[in-house]
């Protein structure tokens, strides 16, 4: 199993969150199968490299402590209050095999070290903001992270955070996205999204400042299109998606997905799912990922893929300042932030030639042709 080295977890961590002599307590957050959502063998293996990396950094710089959580169900939902300590070299199989009277309080356990890890399977990305935004650590989230994942953690993360810095700004100065798309070559749609009233977020892997959390790997400038709190939102048009090699095409109004339109059983169910829960078409992120300049391919894992191109998201933006969360869905159980990155080797059958910006001044900017960054 490839994994990070002593030395280069070290310097992963100085790099990242660029810690004082005074800040060395590191806590590891990983989520435990249990009876309602059962282990795996990518899910053993993420809590492998996770125990690994605390038995690697013992004696050393950094004083590291892995933790247990039962799992939260879903991506980015509230976490559980409750955490066990665990043993790095005898990991458990499941949150039913600890005793429920040696749990500690996550809040504490978070209020007492600066710097938090959490790679889980579930992502906890935004409920992590939260508390971070309140407490005051800075943490890095991993979900689903593979070794496969590893090599983009030996990345130059100052060059990441260059590039992620040109996007951003080019998105702050924005007011409109403007998206054509191709489905197998031929059959157009275009889609705008409307930018006014929101600044850009950086995730480019350095969190060093009280109260960041962010992914890792990293490496995309991303933005919520406005939602239409004060004024109808401006975007609109046809966003396709290409899912079990069907095209779905989600037809946008004022931000929100308000039909999907297709013939096969993929759009079906996607129907049903939007019928069931509105929010789930909220547009929610605009994200370009600049780790494919950089050499890194797509592996099949949003954590990743995500930070190498273009995607936009659906579904929950208030952990990225946008207005939907998890009291707009009907079901907790449907909360989710799911990407659609548009990468040839993931959406084959869709293509985008063209990325434009349009400025505050009413100038268009040309930001991508054909995958790549023009600008």
């Amino acid at each position: 199993m490839e994994n990070l080295s002593r030395v280069e977890l070290e310097a992963l961590l100085q790099r990242v969150f660029l810690p004082s002599p005074e800040e060395g307590a590191v806590l590891v957050l990983v989520d435990l199968p249990d009876e309602a959502v059962p282990d795996t063998p990518t899910w053993q293996g993420l809590r492998q490299l996770a125990a690994g990396w605390v038995a690697s950094l013992e004696g050393g710089r950094f004083q590291a402590r892995i933790f247990g959580i039962r799992n939260a169900r879903r991506n980015n939902a509230d976490l559980p209050e409750v955490a066990w300590l665990l043993d790095p070299r005898r990991m458990p199989g499941s949150a039913g095999e600890l005793d429920p009277e040696a749990t500690r309080p996550l809040w504490d356990l978070l209020a007492s070290r600066p710097l938090v890890l959490a790679p889980t399977r579930f992502s906890a990305t935004a409920p992590l903001k939260r508390l971070a935004a309140r407490i005051g650590f800075r943490g890095a989230t991993l979900p689903g992270f593979t070794e496969a994942m590893v090599p983009a953690l030996r990345l130059d993360l100052e060059e990441v955070h260059r590039r992620v810095e040109r996007l951003a700004r080019l998105l702050d100065e924005a007011t409109e996205a403007r998206l054509h798309f191709l489905v197998d070559g031929r059959e157009a749609s275009d889609l705008r999204l409307d930018l006014r009233f929101r600044k850009a977020h950086r995730s480019s892997g350095l969190l060093r400042e009280p109260g960041q959390v962010g992914n890792l790997p990293s490496g995309e400038a991303y933005i919520v299109p406005y939602e239409g709190e004060e004024e109808p939102s401006r975007s609109e048009g046809v966003l396709p998606v290409e899912l079990d090699g069907e095209v779905v095409r989600y037809r946008v109004e004022g931000n929100r997905a308000v039909s999907v339109e297709g013939d096969g059983p993929v759009a079906s169910r996607e129907r049903d799912a939007l019928s069931r829960e509105p929010a789930c078409g909220n547009l929610a992120e605009l994200g370009l990922g600049v780790l494919a300049e950089m050499g890194i391919e797509p592996i099949g894992k949003v954590l990743l893929d995500e930070k190498l191109g273009l995607h936009v998201a659906f579904g929950r933006s208030d952990h990225f300042g946008g207005q939907v969360g998890p009291r707009d869905f009907r079901n907790p159980e449907a909360v989710v932030h799911i990407d659609r990155v548009y990468l040839p080797s993931l959406q084959p059958r869709i293509q985008v030639p063209v990325v434009d910006l349009v400025l505050a001044n009413g100038d268009t900017l040309p930001l991508m042709r054909d995958g790549r960054y023009v600008t």
